[in-house]
């Protein structure tokens, strides 16, 4: 097992594709990318021990904010990455990182480094 396990979940498969090959870029082998479309995969692999986690609001399957809300309460850093607006996420999730598509890979990298710098 490597010491830095990145979740994304990203419904549109040239999305995933561009994260994927950012956090290669960044960490190569050092880290697990755990990819899923779903809401349903994304909630399973939220049980596993996390770096961070990077999340599309609207998935196969529907909104990850109660995926969100269980990395926020063990205290695994987590983005939204997403086409929605911070304005669409509940309150209690409003001071999660928020990256607005179509984003920057250096700002995703940035935000997964400073995450992994600070376990």
């Amino acid at each position: 097992m490597t010491d830095i396990r990145i979740l994304i979940v990203e419904d549109d498969p040239f999305i995933a594709m561009d994260i994927e090959s950012a956090m290669m870029d960044q960490f190569g082998e050092a880290a697990e990318l755990i990819v899923v479309e779903s809401l349903a995969g994304a909630r399973q692999a939220a049980m596993l021990p996390l770096s961070c986690a990077l999340l599309d609001i609207d998935v196969v399957g529907g909104k990850t904010f109660s995926v969100a809300a269980e990395l926020l309460k063990s205290g695994t850093p987590f983005a939204f990455v997403s086409g929605s607006t911070p304005a669409d996420v509940p309150g209690a999730l409003r001071d999660a990182r928020f990256l607005r598509k179509p984003f920057s890979t250096r700002e995703i990298a940035r935000f997964v480094s400073e995450a992994v710098r600070s376990l």
